[in-house]
């Protein structure tokens, strides 16, 4: 299971979250796997550490795959999550009040964009809303 924590504009126009996971329905070989999802493009990022970004929303709608390092996100509502190695962020917070990161451990935060249309559906299952 992937863990996934999806961000998004709620009815206040700020940034709410929920966690949750990728679906995997299918598989093979002993392998979980989820649908094949459409893609934009793709793009490769490293921040040193000790980074963090000031109040901001997500370019596209996107998911972000943490390679390395631990960063916590926070709303403008305060509330906040953590994002470790291997996690997914679902960012679909485009509009609104925003959010904010900034790494908590001596790592670099290596991570891969891939931006997916604004019309398909796609596999996250939540588990948790904070919004």
């Amino acid at each position: 299971m992937f863990r996934c924590v999806r961000l998004w504009t709620g009815s206040n126009h700020q940034s709410c979250f929920e966690e949750g996971w990728i679906d995997l329905p299918k598989g093979e070989r002993h392998d979980s796997l989820s649908d094949v999802i459409e893609t934009t493009s793709i793009s490769f990022r490293e921040t040193s550490e000790g980074g963090s970004f000031s109040w901001h929303d997500a370019p596209n709608r996107q998911f972000v795959l943490t390679l390395s390092g631990t960063l916590t996100f926070e709303t403008r509502t305060g509330d906040s999550f953590t994002l470790h190695p291997g996690d997914i962020l679902l960012a679909e917070d485009t509009t609104g009040g925003g959010h904010r990161w900034h790494l908590i451990d001596n790592q670099p935060w290596r991570r891969v964009y891939a931006i997916v249309p604004q019309d398909i559906d796609l596999p996250f299952i939540s588990a948790s809303s904070k919004c």
